[in-house]
Parts: C-alpha cells; structure tokens; sequence
C-alpha cells in the first residue's frame, strides 16, 4: 500500500512538480493585481502569503520531481521560465509603487539584466550541447532575492509590524545584486570560453 495516490504520482505534463510550476505562474497575475492597490495594507499581507506560497512551491517541485523520478521536459522548461517571470513581475510593481526608488533602482537593474543575460546564454549553449550547472553562489543568489522580494512585497504594512522591514528589503535587495553580478560574470565567462573553443573547432 502506497501512502501517495497514483494520481499524485503520475508523470509526464499533469505530474505533482509540472503542477506547481504551473500554480507558481498562476500566481503571478494575482501578485501583481494586488500590487495596484500598494496602499491597501491587507492586499500586501495577501501578496506576501501568496509570494511565500509561490516560493515554497519552486523548493518543492524540484524536491518532488527528484524525490519521486518525475522529472520530465516540460517541467526542465517551464520552472527557470517561472522563476524569472515571478522576479521580474515582482521587481517592475515594487518599482511602480515607489517600495523600490532612488539609488535601490540600480540593484533592480542589475538583477533584471542579469536575468535576460542568463536566459540567452542558456538557450545559446543548449545548442551547442553544454549545460551550465547552478553553483553554490548561484543559490545563495537566489536564497537573498527570495527574501529580499518577500520584505518588499508586504512593504509598508509590515512596516507597522517590523520596524525598518523594508529597509531590510532594500538591503537583501543589495547583496542579491552583488552575489548577481558575480554569478552573472561567471556564466558570462563560461559561456565566452565555449563560444572561443566552437569558433577554433570551426573549419
């Protein structure tokens, strides 16, 4: 007797991990209509429920999908897709409300570029066969972002809760842009050194 159902366990598109991939998309929207309202203090606890819950899906389908074997093509695809869609959205309606202004634009900047960088680069090497595995700084990256965006996203509201909350967030925001650019470089470096080595290999 198995204690997870066979539908749970199923692969494929409809798998467990393929499923909140999907609720981690779907939740970008709802974020950012809650963040038209920026005064509202009872929309930014509701962002801030919804944007841990998103978070705590991007731990778990990767655990799942190696826990369970269910790893599949679509999910490969579609959850760096949905990390970056839920950054960037995040990133443009913190700015749009003010929560992130002033010199802190720079740090948004930088992990947005960095963002579109990693992307291309990817999708380039891919052609060539050549994976880029994530490093331990490239966690530690992500690890920061996820905070920082979760102070920013309650924001105000939790402002009257936790003093300097989003002071916090601005900070975060920082070393998430610093651990950034050094990622950011080394992917660059990386992707440099197999575009060199294809270009000797050309006849």
């Amino acid at each position: 007797m198995t204690i997870f159902p066979d539908a749970i366990r199923r692969r494929g598109p409809w798998s467990l991990p393929n499923l909140l991939t999907y609720g981690r998309i779907a939740a970008i929207p709802a974020l950012v209509a809650l963040l038209f309202w920026p005064r509202d203090d009872w929309m930014r606890w509701i962002a801030l429920a919804i944007y841990v819950a998103a978070a705590v899906t991007d731990f778990l389908d990767g655990w799942i999908a190696r826990a369970w074997s269910q790893h599949s093509a679509i999910g490969r695809m579609l959850d760096p897709i949905a990390d970056k869609l839920l950054v960037c959205a995040l990133l443009l309606m913190l700015v749009a409300d003010g929560t992130i202004h002033g010199w802190s634009l720079w740090a948004a900047i930088v992990i947005l570029c960095r963002e579109i960088l990693v992307s291309g680069l990817r999708e380039f090497l891919a052609e060539l066969k050549v994976s880029v595995p994530v490093s331990k700084v490239a966690k530690w990256k992500t690890t920061a972002q996820l905070l920082a965006l979760g102070f920013l996203v309650v924001g105000p509201a939790g402002d009257k809760v936790l003093p300097y909350n989003t002071q916090i967030g601005i900070v975060m925001l920082w070393l998430a842009a610093l651990l950034t650019i050094y990622t950011g470089l080394d992917y660059l470096s990386a992707g440099i050194r197999h575009l060199v080595e294809e270009d000797e290999r050309a006849p």
